[in-house]
């Protein structure tokens, strides 16, 4: 009795220091969150004037991150809603809504009177019933300057067959918030988890919401047991048998100190199951210890549920923080989560290889049990691999090197031989999305669709809008849909904007003699061009970078400030003289 005491004594008041701080986070922000509601208004006002929908076939939706991407109940498209894109001076934000016919491999941007304000960081669900809907709830609009935050705690469906959104009013939801996630499971939505953010601080939750889609109503659930800690971005997925919902990760963060954040990036699981006792729902919490190869840990993933309800985990970025800076290593790999079999498989391709079975010794093989031992065969591989890294270089349209690294799977010793006997007959490079974080994923028909997200180079952001499916009964080969195009992206400096008005300013004091100043300087910018070390004749890369080792080093360690990691700066260093050189 004493320790159970104690325990409840302890949650208790964890929970009256999380609704202390969710108090203050929200009289806080109310100041902040009325400036950006006048903002938010201007949109309102200005969709308000779109009286029908319009149609218009448009190429792929810009780069951006943290949109919704779902799969039409009833059609073979695909629809993206809203979502996020930061230059480096300037945050927008998007309530634009597209259809992708999956066939004819088209888009087509609908224009519907009355949409959702912009957002992002939101949540969408699709479900059959009325001809489809789409419902979308919450989500953030930050300023154009990235430094306030407004969180919506709203609730809109578009119905689907008659192309008309709908502001659902209905009372008891939960509080404004992003990073949370939303299922459909049993003619229900459930919402959970999530964080509030403003100028000055930061709550993180762990409630969990049902919305019924008979009675449009909200409740708050009380399930028993321990559930998770407070956190955003975490994998939801219902279990098939619609009883419940399984939990995966998440991101959270602390702050330790007065000015001092800590993040805790979670990795453990949970199962929310529900029972139907009396006529009345009772939900309960419960520890999953699942088995298998489980992703190394991460934030930022793409979540889906691909066939047989599997839980699909791709990509993600692991943050490794210091007192003032933040660095990490993006991922592109592909994890699945059985869930019936509570074990965690490695999502490797097979390529055009013949498939290989294998059979234990003095059995013979069953009913199904083929593809059991291919899973465990595929167990086996991951665990007997090793990661390596795969460098790619793209250069900006304004000169910058972006160097990604990816981490690939290095087969053992005899494999790699077998390889080398097969170079003459062997396949073109796989193609396979960048490693990325805060992507678009979605499952139709069993394949995977991926859009979009975002990697960093030094301080710079680079978001994308590539697109790529695969097939996840094949699982052979990613196929590109839109290719990514490096000299595509914009990114703005502070130091840029600074120089622009400083320019500015110089050309009104002195009229029309700026123009000699910028010739001047044009031909300044030549000449230190020209002052990059020379090529010699005949020299090869290796021995040009070599012996042009040291000036590169200090340039890149001008560029990328230093604070910047040695092994980067020398890596991003190869990559400038290797442009270099190619240009001569």
């Amino acid at each position: 009795m004493g320790k159970k005491g104690k325990k409840e004594k302890k949650v208790k008041g964890a929970e009256k220091t999380a609704a202390k701080m969710e108090k203050k986070v929200s009289n806080r922000s109310k100041r902040e969150e009325e400036d950006l509601e006048a903002l938010i208004a201007q949109f309102q006002t200005l969709d308000a004037k779109k009286t029908q929908v319009i149609e218009i076939p448009c190429p792929p939706p810009s780069p951006r991150l943290n949109a919704s991407l779902c799969a039409h109940p009833e059609k073979d498209e695909l629809i993206l809603f809203g979502g996020e894109f930061f230059n480096g001076q300037k945050d927008y934000l998007y309530n634009d809504l597209y259809f992708y016919n999956i066939r004819k491999n088209c888009w087509l941007k609908s224009e519907i009177p009355n949409p959702p304000p912009p957002r992002c960081s939101h949540q969408a669900v699709v479900v059959a019933q009325g001809g489809g809907q789409l419902w979308v709830f919450g989500g953030e609009f930050a300023s154009p300057n990235g430094e306030q935050f407004y969180h919506y705690k709203d609730l809109w469906v578009l119905h689907l067959a008659t192309q008309t959104w709908e502001n659902i009013k209905a009372p008891g939801g939960p509080s404004g918030r992003s990073g949370h996630r939303m299922v459909a499971s049993k003619k229900q939505l459930l919402v959970f988890g999530g964080f509030h953010e403003n100028s000055r601080d930061f709550v993180y939750y762990n409630d969990v919401y049902s919305f019924s889609l008979d009675t449009f109503s909200w409740c708050r659930l009380s399930p028993a047991g321990f559930g998770p800690s407070p956190r955003s971005a975490c994998q939801m997925t219902p279990t098939p048998d619609g009883t419940g919902v399984i939990i995966y990760g998440g991101y959270s963060k602390l702050r330790v100190k007065k000015d001092v954040e800590k993040g805790t990036i979670h990795s453990d699981m949970f199962l929310l199951k529900r029972e139907a006792k009396e006529g009345q729902e009772k939900w309960t919490w419960a520890r999953v210890s699942p088995s298998g190869s489980k992703p190394p840990p991460r934030s930022g993933f793409s979540l889906a549920v691909g066939p047989a309800g599997r839980a699909v985990l791709f990509g993600g970025v692991c943050d490794e923080e210091e007192e003032e800076s933040l660095s990490g290593d993006f991922y592109n790999d592909l994890y699945l989560y059985d869930i019936a079999k509570n074990r965690w498989f490695p999502g490797l391709l097979r390529g055009n290889k013949p498939e290989k079975k294998k059979r234990r010794r003095g059995k013979k093989p069953e009913e199904g049990g083929e593809k059991e031992e291919e899973e465990e065969e595929e167990a086996e591989q991951a665990a007997a691999q090793a990661a390596a890294e795969v460098i790619k270089e793209f250069v900006a349209e304004d000169g910058t090197v972006m160097t990604i690294k990816e981490a690939g799977p290095v087969l053992q010793e005899e494999e790699e031989e077998e390889e080398e006997e097969e170079e003459d007959t062997a396949a073109a490079p796989a193609v396979e999305p960048c490693p990325r974080s805060n992507a678009m994923a979605t499952v139709h028909q069993g394949k995977l669709f991926l859009y979009g997200g975002m990697f960093e180079v030094g301080n710079r952001q680079v978001t994308l809008n590539d697109f790529y499916c695969m097939d996840l009964h094949k699982m052979d080969q990613w196929e590109v849909l839109v290719k990514m195009d490096p000299k595509s992206q914009e990114w703005l400096d502070e130091s840029e904007s600074d120089g622009d008005e400083e320019d500015e300013e110089e050309e009104e004091a002195n009229g029309a003699g700026g123009g000699d100043e910028e010739e001047d300087e044009s031909e300044d910018e030549e000449e230190e061009e020209d002052e990059h070390p020379a090529v010699q004749e005949g020299e090869e890369l290796s021995g040009y970078q070599s012996r042009t080792q040291q000036y590169w080093v200090g340039l890149a360690r001008t560029n990328m400030g230093p604070d910047a990691k040695d092994k980067k700066v020398a890596k991003v260093a190869l990559a400038m003289a290797k442009v270099f050189y190619e240009d001569q």
